[in-house]
């Protein structure tokens, strides 16, 4: 049988979109997803919440003028309804809300146009929204924290959550979070569940920032009902409007059941990824279409085939993209956008005598900035893809505007920008040509520690107090970083003395510790700690320069200090000053943002035999304050090769 047409129905206090599959219940004419009904189950989001609390666009704001407004959360609450588009193929509905002055600290200063799109045969529904700061005075300067789409499920019958092939699982009740039931931690969002609903959760830790993931690999999430078997996911099909790159880490779903797509966020990055706008500025900006999307099997089927249907489903709204159908003319079809394409090689003469080739390198175009900027880019839109095994890219369906083109290469430090601007214009296709990336070098190495990857992943991460573990986790090495608590084990490993790591003996994987955090002390204050890398030198030049490259993965309000051969000397070689807030340990990351520092060390320093190299992470009024290394490295002095 042909799918029905796409029915629209207008009423007082409500708007129903309906195509025989799916019906969407719009409250009128604030916007919110009121009500989803699909096979049999009359609503898929959690009816005894209040309707603004079910599914809706939300932003947290700060007023930038000084009148006070901080912090404020604000779920978007439309003014007017209109049709945009009313055909049996397609149903695309808005929701505006205007800003003006008379508004001034009641609601963010912006424009927001809510969209939502139903077409014939299509097991779901998308959403999108323009947001605009107006080029006028009466405009207020403010700053964006976050903006998201968020759905509340029904907590009876949506139990199974799926966020990656490695990480889904039966999930405990919102219920067993409720002081009754569960024990916070070291911070509200993480719990204990000590005494929940269903016993077999008693002991695990419940913590939503156990399950986020890197824009790279956010492409689907979702939750599955047992009874009715129905699968409810949410799809982001390009990362083009999502700030921070591929590597920005992001909230998706976790216990509620709740399901989100985030656009704009700190989290994992601080203060850095938050927007800010002067008075006045003009912006505009389109976040989405996104897709939610329903799923179903039928009776004595498994019903968790419903991810691997959702995965499948994903590929074929990512092909699809950008979408021909949503009918703003902010949102660039096809063929309004252009193509840059070229190949990239890496140049380290250290390494290797040719140029090379590196397969899955990151490649992007994103606004106009200093070498590494895209990582703290969060007004406009990014595209990134990565490299073949010979080096070539193509970076597809890019809006028009002006560009910087990026790189980070897994293997090797720093970050590539092209020094010329790139502009895209519709139709376009650019030949970069062949791109030659030189990463810091000026010598051999002596000695590394590490791999450049970003990320602390590969450095020793020790094993949750059996009394706060997330069972999932337990026999997954590659996600054991994502337990509670694993910041406490540092001073149970090194109660008094600090790690000591011997290059040519320790090996990074079991003696180096996954995050230099400060040691709890028995008055449960906190002290600094300093790690020593103890290493042999011969035929030392003492008139030559050498190199310590160090990468940092992560900082949060930390200080990082070296010393070479006196750790009590009072002028440190060198010091990065207080630097970071991306809380990523608490937040069970295993990166936030990346730093790189390149350090002269005089080889008046050096001894011939025997040196330390002292890192000393001073700051301790919270356990918190740590920093996460990626890799370091001693390079001799200049060579010529």
């Amino acid at each position: 049988m042909a799918p029905i047409g796409v029915r629209l129905q207008i009423e007082d206090h409500h708007v129903v979109i309906d195509n025989g599959i799916l019906q969407v219940t719009l409250s009128n004419p604030e916007g919110m997803v009121t009500g989803i009904r699909y096979n049999g189950l009359d609503n898929v989001l959690e009816d005894r919440n209040d309707e603004t609390n079910r599914g809706y666009w939300d932003v947290v704001w700060s007023a930038l003028d000084g009148s006070g407004r901080t912090g404020v959360f604000e779920v978007i609450k439309s003014a007017s309804f209109k049709v945009i588009v009313e055909t049996e193929e397609l149903v695309e509905v808005s929701f505006s809300r205007p800003w003006d002055p008379s508004l001034k600290g009641k609601f963010v200063p912006l424009n927001i146009d809510k969209r939502f799109i139903l077409l014939r045969g299509c097991s779901g529904f998308y959403t999108y929204a323009i947001y605009e700061h107006m080029g006028s005075q009466e405009w207020q300067a403010f700053s964006l924290g976050e903006t998201r789409v968020a759905f509340k499920l029904t907590k009876d019958k949506f139990r199974y959550m799926a966020v990656a092939d490695d990480r889904r699982r039966y999930m405990p009740l919102p219920d067993d979070r409720q002081p009754e039931r569960g024990q916070p931690l070291a911070y509200p969002e993480a719990v204990l569940l000590v005494n929940p609903v269903e016993p077999e959760f008693t002991g695990e830790v419940d913590d939503k920032y156990q399950y986020t993931c890197e824009n790279r690999n956010l492409k689907v999430h979702g939750w599955i009902s047992n009874d009715p078997s129905i699968g409810f996911w949410q799809i982001t099909p390009s990362d083009e409007f999502r700030t921070g790159g591929p590597l920005k880490q992001n909230l998706c779903s976790h216990v509620g059941p709740t399901c989100l797509a985030v656009f704009v966020g700190a989290h994992y990055a601080g203060d850095d990824l938050v927007p800010k706008f002067g008075q006045g500025e003009p912006w505009k900006k389109v976040f989405g279409p996104v897709f939610i999307y329903l799923n179903s099997v039928m009776d004595g089927q498994d019903p968790l085939t419903l991810w691997d249907d959702a995965k499948r489903q994903m590929t074929v709204e990512t092909s699809g993209w950008p979408y021909s159908f949503p009918a703003s003319e902010d949102f660039p079809k096809s063929n309004q956008r252009g193509m840059v394409y070229g190949k990239l090689l890496v140049r380290d003469r250290f390494v290797n005598s040719n140029d090379m080739p590196i397969n899955g390198a990151y490649v992007g175009l994103a606004p106009l900035g200093e070498v590494g900027s895209w990582q703290r880019e969060c007004k406009d839109y990014q595209f990134w893809t990565t490299t073949d095994e010979n080096g070539f890219f193509s970076i597809n369906n890019i809006r028009t505007g002006n560009y910087n083109l990026y790189a980070l290469v897994y293997g090797f430090i720093g970050d590539y920008r092209n020094d010329s601007s790139i502009t895209v214009t519709p139709g376009c296709n650019i030949n970069v040509g062949t791109l030659v990336y030189e990463p810091p070098r000026n010598g051999p190495t002596l000695w590394e520690i590490g791999i450049p990857d970003r990320s602390a992943a590969e450095f020793y991460v020790p094993d949750p107090n059996p009394l706060f573990v997330n069972k999932l986790f337990i026999d997954q090495p590659q996600n054991k970083f994502r337990q509670y608590g694993l910041w406490e084990r540092y001073g149970e490993l090194y109660p008094e003395g600090d790690l000591i790591y011997t290059i040519g003996e320790s090996d990074y994987s079991k003696d180096w510790f996954y995050a230099q955090v400060p040691r709890k002390k028995e008055d449960n204050s906190y002290e600094g700690t300093t790690w020593q890398i103890k290493f042999k030198l011969e035929n030392v030049k003492p008139s030559a320069t050498y190199k310590l490259r160090i990468a940092l993965a992560g900082a949060s309000l930390a200080e990082l200090q070296v010393r070479i051969n006196d750790r009590n000397k009072a002028r440190p070689l060198f010091t990065t000053g207080l630097i970071g807030r991306d809380n990523a340990i608490p937040r069970h990351g295993i990166h936030g943002l990346y730093w790189l520092y390149n350090v002269d060390v005089a080889g008046s320093l050096l001894l011939e035999g025997d040196n330390i190299f002292y890192f000393t992470q001073t700051r301790s009024q919270s356990p918190f304050q740590a920093i996460m290394y990626d890799y370091i490295r001693l390079e001799g002095p200049t060579q010529e090769l």
